[in-house]
């Protein structure tokens, strides 16, 4: 199964190449299930892989100027602010064992799964109904119009990063194309700079928190770079309403098979 594992580290990158986002949830269901990982280990692991891989891409986007680094600031500080409260006083407070009703209690862990199934399908929705795309003509909104919608969501981001460990960027781009008017290849390379930001300064905050396999952490950091120069190239001659459809019918059935095996097959 590890060998699937690894294989999946390079289909991670090519995601982020690709879409500018779906990092995280590919990665935390990739580290649970294939490698064995403890899903808070796995959350917190996927903030360096998908971290260090969109830095990468965010840099590679860079060097052919499709980076609006306003959007990466007004995004990127409020959501480095709510991850580190989300790491450091949120998530320490959830108890290992949370009772829902009388005699019935999921496990930390399992609640998290569960949590990030349900974001997966949010996600999946769209990338699937690919709304976003459509509004590609607008305008880009004046500054005092733009900063508050902006730093919302760049706060709301920061505590799904915080708790699961995804980087947000299939919510990043929407915003990216709506309130900024961006087109779909910069709202990528900024998206990818923004992922990088909040999973990495996630990660600082954790470091201390968790012990961490660096030989894992280091082999699928380096196969799912490899993988954003190969997404990257790919999404010069693949249309990105293609890319971005494919790629939501396969988070919504891992999405869905996460649900069911948390809930049904988990003893």
């Amino acid at each position: 199964m590890e060998v699937f594992g690894y294989i999946a580290a390079i289909l991670i990158g090519i995601s982020l190449g690709l879409v500018g986002s779906g990092g995280s949830i590919l990665t935390v269901p990739v580290l649970v299930y294939l490698m064995h990982a403890e899903p808070l280990i796995a959350t917190t692991s996927s903030l360096f892989i998908v971290g260090t891989t969109s830095l990468v891409g965010g840099l590679r986007a860079h060097s052919k100027s499709l980076v609006d680094f306003k959007a990466v600031t007004e995004f990127g500080f409020p959501s480095v602010f709510s991850i580190f409260i989300t790491r450091h006083y949120i998530l320490p407070e959830i108890p290992d064992t949370i009772n829902i009703s009388g005699s019935f209690s999921v496990s930390k862990s399992m609640l998290l799964m569960v949590v990030f199934a349900v974001l997966m399908l949010l996600a999946s929705y769209s990338m699937i109904a690919n709304k976003e795309d459509e509004r590609n003509d607008r305008l880009p909104r004046p500054g005092h119009e733009r900063i508050f919608p902006l730093m919302f969501f760049g706060l709301t981001i920061g505590v799904i990063t915080g708790l699961l460990g995804a980087g947000g960027g299939f919510l990043i781009i929407p915003t990216l194309v709506i309130f900024l008017g961006l087109d779909m290849k910069k709202a990528v390379g900024t998206s990818l700079l923004i992922i990088a930001i909040n999973s990495l300064f996630g990660f600082l905050f954790s470091l201390k928190q968790f012990t961490f396999n660096w030989q894992l952490l280091l082999s699928f950091t380096v196969l799912a770079v490899a993988g954003i120069f190969i997404g990257g190239k790919l999404s010069e001659r693949i249309k990105p309403v293609t890319l971005k459809k494919s790629f939501g019918w396969f988070v919504l059935v891992m999405g869905v098979y996460i649900i069911i095996k948390e809930l049904f097959f988990t003893a």
